[in-house]
């Protein structure tokens, strides 16, 4: 039977997933800095590979940049809790617009995360993520610079 405690943790844990979808969405990069340690590893199949918080804020700043309104809807939160350390795994169904909105992708896809809890609650540490469905909306080009996915 699971205590109290550990479901608040798991809900703990999945309000850290909710806070990088809205980070990226709202582009409050202090928000989104929230959510991993400092010393983070982030693998996003087919994108790129991160080691640390800035490095991966960096990236998603300067790829969100010339983009329109984007959602990024977390759902099947799964968690698991083990004293200060907890495995997350989730879904991503992400809407990411060009600037005019007349086109987008919807990639969607999952998250496996392992998380701390640390003095200012728990943050993602590492990160494995894969899409596995990609669709274009209307007429989809990627902002000059970028390779936004």
């Amino acid at each position: 039977m699971t205590g109290a405690g550990d479901r608040e943790a798991r809900q703990d844990v999945a309000d850290v997933l909710v806070r990088y979808a809205t980070g990226i969405d709202t582009r409050d990069w202090d928000l989104f800095r929230t959510c991993f340690t400092t010393d983070c590893h982030a693998h996003y199949e087919d994108i790129g590979t991160w080691d640390g918080v800035e490095a991966i804020t960096d990236f998603m700043a300067v790829s969100h940049a010339a983009l329109g309104e984007t959602m990024h809807r977390i759902s099947n939160i799964a968690v698991t809790i083990d004293g200060d350390t907890a495995r997350a795994r989730s879904y991503v169904d992400a809407m990411i617009m060009t600037a005019d909105g007349k086109g987008g992708i919807n990639p969607a896809g999952w998250y496996q995360d392992e998380l701390v809890r640390t003095p200012d609650g728990w943050r993602i540490a590492r990160r494995h993520s894969k899409v596995v469905h990609y669709r274009t909306i209307g007429d989809w080009a990627p902002p000059e610079g970028t390779s936004a996915t």
